[in-house]
């Protein structure tokens, strides 16, 4: 059954989204399975048989058996077992013919057709949990005991090898618990990373060369600055498909990006997770071309993020919100993993209690396609003003199949007070849109159009368009006699109008007379009523032809008019 509700939202750094998702017709599917186990210690997925191995540790006490359940990709579960001793840690060999799973006293080896035991090395016992990985033919795995589960955070671990049938003691060890994972195949190369814990304040990241048959450090880090802010908070590991990048599901951090040969911070990190959405797992697909974040987040905040492996494509990512009794809360740590090609993501999920777990097989699109703005922006009126709508025309060219509904184009613009997001605008089928939008400041503004992409399409380059904002017009209308006496006066009425935003309250309009001889006086100042009419009322003292001009100097989003009647005067 499908479960987690999709959000695709906008990712784009410097870029408000809005608050509603898109919804595009091609969205990745997500298939639920709701898993036999009761707590979890890990997932491993075999691509070359399609199969998804997950256990169940049941830590409560020393003497508890595990349990690993096997499904298909397609979320049918083909079988299940009990293990002789608790199960805390899944790898697979290089050709994913055998199954390590490392147990309380041994690691197991299970044929990865028939789920048939086919061998087990003992190892030294272990209380609180292992870690297991593969590079090549040889096999890593962590020990960590202590008289009481509740002190296993700051538990002495320690590294040991199975390397030609031998078990040895690396020599390699740490406090709390060590999460391991291999670099892809053929590397020789695993990275180590320490749990935070009392067992030390700055816990680490290295990694190890694994040519020889005993491991050797290479580079190392630790995250916390000369005052013990920013340490590491580990709760997963990942290493990019061409083993050049590993990125860490870090708590208090998000994701971080980091390059594999000094564990140096990458250029481009990704985008941070959403507000309140705490990292907890992560995972590179083995085509290279995503990434998976999970995370522990409350309500409708995204738990889950899948998008382009690289941090410089733009591309929307995938967002999954995990809600209730159908899909879980949040992703487990360590609870991710693909499929070699790309094509399914796996994901573990778990209540807010921890004691229910569910398995989501996600399929990501497999294409995406270019986009591109064509031809050149322009705007109606040509002429912008301040306090009125201007629309920017413009057209979008998309590659590929047309979206079963319109995309949208995102706007900002930028002048004196700032950046302002603009109302999005809908793509019509022929790829015109119109962006729309009130300028509410003089001067020059700048406009920056974005397609953010979808589901099936790249974004687009962005495109900019300045303008400069003019003053809002300004009409004086008259009414006037066209005789008049002196003796009775004459009466003028009128209208100020303006467009784009409001007139202000309190306009003196100025009002002059010009007689038959030329010459010219201002008369006193006629009110403007809050509708923008006005009254004038003179006694002329000449006879003959009169003018009478009336004017408006204009406001700081106004521009300035004027008017005139002219009067015949006798008697």
């Amino acid at each position: 059954m499908t479960g987690a509700a999709l959000a695709v939202v906008l990712g784009s750094a410097g870029l408000v989204a809005g608050t509603t998702p898109a919804a595009y017709a091609a969205t990745p599917s997500d298939e639920v399975v709701k898993l036999p186990i009761s707590s979890y210690s890990a997932i491993a997925v075999d691509s070359a048989h399609e199969r998804v191995f997950v256990s169940d540790n049941y830590r409560g006490s020393y003497s508890n058996p595990g349990f690993i359940a096997v499904y298909d990709f397609q979320g049918h579960k083909l079988t299940s077992w009990a293990t002789t001793n608790r199960v805390s840690g899944l790898a697979l060999s290089a050709d994913s013919s055998t199954l390590y799973v490392g147990e309380r006293t041994r690691i197991a080896e299970y044929d990865t057709t028939t789920f048939k035991l086919t061998a087990a090395t003992t190892a030294y016992d272990e209380t609180c949990g292992r870690e297991v990985a593969v590079t090549g033919s040889k096999v890593w795995w962590t020990e960590q005991s202590s008289t009481y589960i509740s002190d296993c955070p700051a538990a002495q671990s320690n590294l040991d090898s199975l390397v030609g049938g031998t078990l040895a003691r690396t020599g390699w060890n740490a406090k709390g618990r060590l999460n391991l994972e291999a670099a892809p195949d053929g590397a020789n190369r695993f990275f180590m990373g320490q749990e935070s814990g009392p067992g030390d304040a700055n816990p680490f990241l290295a990694s190890f060369n694994t040519e020889g048959d005993n491991p050797v450090r290479d580079a190392v880090r630790r995250f916390a600055d000369s005052e013990g802010n920013g340490a590491l908070q580990l709760k997963d590991l990942a290493v990019g498909a061409d083993g050049k990048r590993v990125a860490v599901a870090d708590a208090a951090y998000g994701t971080r990006l980091l390059n594999a040969g000094d564990l140096s911070d990458a250029d481009t990190p990704y985008q941070a997770l959403p507000e309140g959405a705490k990292a907890s797992a992560v995972a590179f697909s083995g085509d290279g071309k995503y990434v998976a974040r999970g995370a522990a987040a409350s309500g409708s905040t995204a738990d889950l993020l899948v998008q382009p492996a690289d941090p410089a494509d733009g591309t929307t990512p995938f967002e999954f919100a995990f809600e209730g009794t159908l899909d879980g809360n949040r992703v487990v740590p360590r609870g991710l993993d693909w499929s070699k090609d790309g094509r399914r993501l796996f994901a573990v999920t778990t209540n807010a209690y921890g004691n229910e777990y569910w398995l989501h097989i996600i399929q990501p699109p497999a294409a995406q396609y270019d986009s591109r703005f064509t031809g050149t922006l322009s705007t109606t009126p040509s002429k912008p003003v301040v306090g009125e709508p201007l629309g920017i025309r413009g057209r979008l060219e998309l590659d590929g199949p047309a979206p079963a509904e319109a995309v949208k184009v995102e706007a900002v613009r930028k002048d004196a007070d700032g950046t302002t997001e603009v109302a999005s605008a809908k793509v019509a089928a022929d790829g015109g849109f119109t962006v729309l939008d009130v300028p509410d400041r003089l001067g020059e503004a700048t406009y920056t159009l974005r397609f953010l992409g979808d589901v099936t399409h790249r974004p687009a380059q962005d495109v900019t368009l300045t303008v400069d904002v003019a003053k809002a017009a300004t009409a004086v209308e008259m009414t006037a006699p066209a005789e008049a006496t002196r003796a009775g006066g004459v009466e003028i009425t009128g209208k100020l109008t303006g467009q784009g935003c409001a007139l202000p309250s309190g306009i003196d309009l100025k009002v002059t007379r010009t007689d038959r001889l030329g010459t010219t006086g201002e008369l006193t100042s006629a009110s403007v009523a809050a509708d923008g009419t006005f009254k004038i009322r003179d006694l002329p003292n000449k006879k003959g032809k009169t003018v009478y001009a009336v004017s408006y100097e204009g406001d700081d989003l106004h521009a300035g008019s004027s008017a005139q009647a002219t009067v015949k005067i006798t008697g």
